[in-house]
């Protein structure tokens, strides 16, 4: 199956088969195709809690892997059954549109057309493509209203896609924004989609584990996670481990906790780094390995870590010169291998998806939901 990136602030999923979708996922990532337009609105960086979620930097943007799928007929007897209201051929022919394939040339506005069609039978698939296509001004201008009307619609008949779709867009706007409906809608949508979308099941697991609109259940967090975790994504290693730690949802067991760190370590995650060297040095939970620990140190300077790298330079005074050569060689050849979850999350979400979370926790500290 064929997976295409168009990525913006917010970034868009296809899946190329009949049923082409789109996700809306976060952060600006940069590829290189002429084949593909880039939108920007050069609004401000928005980073800041205050600032409103619609100002970004939106951009149209692709990347490819795998193989795309064969179809058995002509493009002119796939216009034909479009035409004719076949809904599969009206997704077929948009998505050739979209990306000028199989010798259709890349036209937004019949892409958009073909879709808009395909959306009027209630199909969830073109009711998410219709809501990112509005929300990225592709073959139609931009209208963040029609963008959340057609992800709402898409959720309600079943999109898991649009459903966290909607959650990003709630999470991601100013506080003054957010209504007590707001609030039991995450909820909602995050329970809607935990079962076919697993970065929804993860949110769900940490909002059990911080007790974010719900009370805390640390058993539900860690079978949440654990899941999710398994599924190679880096930033719920990284929790699991802290569950495993602290002995929450399951039995106390730094083993598992240092296996899920090296885990997230080999992927790149900077948290799940600094943590497995404070484990190293500390020795207190886990067998003690200076050396190791200042080669996670080093590494983690890199990212700009101060914290590492005070670490690092307390670790080289007691390390001898030899030592501190062969460890140095061994932190500039580490590589990290994420995996293709981990990937899809840093290309779409960024390298955190706990973050909006957490920057939610204030204000939904009094919010009262029903589940």
């Amino acid at each position: 199956m064929s997976k295409l990136w168009l990525s913006a602030f917010f970034c868009l999923l296809f899946t190329s088969n009949l049923h082409a979708q789109i996700d809306l996922g976060f952060e600006a990532t940069s590829y290189d195709d002429e084949s593909i337009k880039t939108n920007n609105n050069n609004n401000s960086d928005n980073t800041s809690e205050g600032n409103n979620f619609w100002d970004k930097t939106l951009s149209f943007i692709y990347s490819e892997t795998d193989s795309k799928p064969k179809n058995d007929i002509s493009n002119e007897e796939l216009k034909q059954r479009a035409d004719s209201g076949d809904v599969d051929a009206q997704l077929e022919i948009g998505y050739k549109h979209l990306y000028g394939v199989d010798g259709i040339n890349i036209d937004y506005k019949q892409a958009f057309y073909y879709y808009e069609l395909a959306s009027r039978s209630n199909n969830p698939v073109a009711l998410n493509n219709m809501g990112s296509l509005y929300f990225n001004g592709i073959g139609t201008d931009v209208d963040y209203d029609n963008a959340v009307y057609y992800f709402k619609k898409a959720a309600q008949h079943g999109s898991s896609d649009a459903a966290l779709n909607l959650v990003v867009i709630i999470l991601s706007s100013d506080r003054a924004f957010k209504s007590a409906d707001n609030w039991q809608s995450v909820y909602n949508l995050l329970k809607q989609a935990k079962d076919t979308n697993i970065y929804a099941k993860y949110l769900l697991g940490y909002s059990y584990y911080v007790g974010f609109l719900v009370k805390k259940d640390y058993k539900k967090a860690f079978q949440y996670i654990k899941e999710v975790a398994d599924k190679q994504y880096d930033e719920a290693q990284f929790v699991l481990s802290s569950l495993y730690i602290e002995g929450k949802g399951t039995t106390r067991n730094y083993s598992n906790a240092v296996k899920y760190l090296k885990q997230a370590t080999s992927q790149g995650n900077k948290d799940a780094i600094i943590t497995l060297a404070d484990i190293y040095a500390e020795g207190s939970i886990f067998k003690q390995d200076i050396k190791q620990a200042h080669i996670l140190y080093n590494i983690a300077t890199v990212f700009g870590s101060e914290y590492a790298e005070k670490k690092r330079d307390q670790l080289e005074r007691v390390l001898k010169i030899d030592d501190l050569l062969s460890i140095q060689a061994s932190a500039e050849n580490f590589n990290f291998t994420p995996s293709q979850s981990t990937n899809f999350v840093k290309k779409t979400f960024g390298d955190s998806l706990k973050i909006y979370i957490d920057k939610n926790l204030d204000a939904a500290k009094n919010v009262k939901i029903n589940y």
